[in-house]
């Protein structure tokens, strides 16, 4: 049984949720803000957290700033505001997905299963190699780690999918179509930056040029490039 944390100040919404998502067989833990997140991931290690954005206190993306270091599950925000800044800002600071409200309980089931699938899928790729190195960058697929000269490179569970979809391609191009798909859990529409923010994400946490990236390339129009000898 998946073990879902939401954190909702509307106590009738998040009594909802909770209802509808124990219906479907999952676990449902819930706060009202994010006084105590943190100690509460610690504790139950959730398998998804569906995070509020508009919060008493600290709100969801100060929230999602802090607990990144400590939780790299996948994370779901919730958003009463229906425009692409919040949804990209969301992205670039740790999100996995987002749903606006008001949210359809089927459409955030739908949301939830996606991420679960996405994160159950790397255990699935038995035939896969283990272990990948470029240079200077070592990736192990087991232990989910990621080391740049030498140093370990925290990343989230997503962005660990993507760098390996990449790294397992090296030196070919991956279209959009492909990585959202298989890593997003939707078809690309032509609008959604979802990849485009995590890319981003990874060429900071990797040093990449984010002006001209020379390690992971952009092929506008097209889909995304990881350069196998970029990493000396």
């Amino acid at each position: 049984m998946s073990h879902i944390l939401l954190v909702e100040d509307d106590k009738r919404l998040s009594q909802l949720v909770c209802e509808y998502l124990t219906q479907h067989d999952f676990k449902v833990s819930a706060l009202p803000d994010g006084t105590d997140l943190l100690e509460t991931l610690k504790q139950i290690k959730p398998d998804v957290l569906v995070l509020d954005v508009m919060l008493p206190g600290e709100n969801g993306f100060t929230l999602c700033k802090k607990i990144r270091p400590h939780y790299q599950g996948p994370l779901l925000f919730m958003t009463a505001k229906d425009n692409d800044f919040d949804h990209v800002l969301g992205l670039e600071i740790g999100a996995d997905d987002y749903i606006v409200k008001p949210v359809e309980p089927r459409v955030l089931l739908a949301r939830i299963q996606a991420l679960l699938r996405r994160s159950a899928l790397p255990q699935s790729q038995s035939e896969q190699a283990k272990q990948l190195c470029f240079g200077q960058l070592q990736l192990d697929y087991l232990a989910r780690k990621v080391v740049l000269h030498g140093q370990d490179v925290p990343l989230t569970s997503h962005e660990f999918d993507m760098l390996w979809k990449l790294a397992s391609n090296a030196s070919q191009l991956v279209d959009r179509n492909t990585l959202y798909r298989e890593l997003i859990g939707r078809e690309y529409d032509g609008l959604d930056r979802s990849a485009d923010v995590r890319i981003s994400r990874l060429r900071k946490k990797l040093k990449d040029d984010p002006r001209q990236p020379y390690r992971i390339k952009t092929i506008w129009g097209k889909g995304f490039y990881f350069v196998a000898d970029a990493w000396g």
